[in-house]
């Protein structure tokens, strides 16, 4: 059962609960603009996860939530939020939610933060607080969790 405790696995199941909202108990729709801006969302989520992978890749070091890093990674994306990849994925909750109108999925995004602050993040900063001590509380003070 490891294999549930992954973000995507979490974000997954919050796009599924807000599709089906959307699907079988349609009762608000946010418009065109809804789909402009959902799209823009979902396409700039998916961006930043790509850049923190390709920033992660380069410093060769983990993309696992669970595993220790090999090195802290402050550079590229991460100098302008410490968890580009969970940010990617509200921001493509987000975006699929005013794409197919579910409310739930935009009311769900706050429950969704707090998990993966919870779940992951939490976790992910005491193995780095752990692993790199101070140069990781400067990092931390220099940059915030999401933005």
């Amino acid at each position: 059962m490891k294999w549930i405790d992954l973000p995507p696995v979490w974000l997954a199941a919050f796009v599924a609960l807000g599709w089906a909202q959307a699907r079988y108990l349609p009762v608000f729709s946010f418009g065109r603009w809804g789909d402009w801006i959902g799209a823009a969302l979902v396409l700039g989520g998916l961006g930043l996860m790509l850049a923190a992978a390709v920033e992660m890749r380069r410093h060769r070091t983990t993309i696992i939530p669970h595993q220790m890093p090999d090195a802290m990674v402050s550079s590229g994306i991460f100098g302008i939020t410490r968890n580009p990849i969970y940010l990617g994925d509200a921001l493509v909750l987000a975006g699929l939610g005013l794409r197919w109108d579910s409310i739930l999925a935009i009311l769900s995004l706050p429950v969704f933060v707090r998990l993966v602050t919870k779940r992951f993040i939490e976790g992910e900063e005491a193995r780095l607080r752990q692993r790199f001590g101070p140069a990781f509380d400067d990092y931390s003070g220099r940059v915030r969790r999401w933005i």
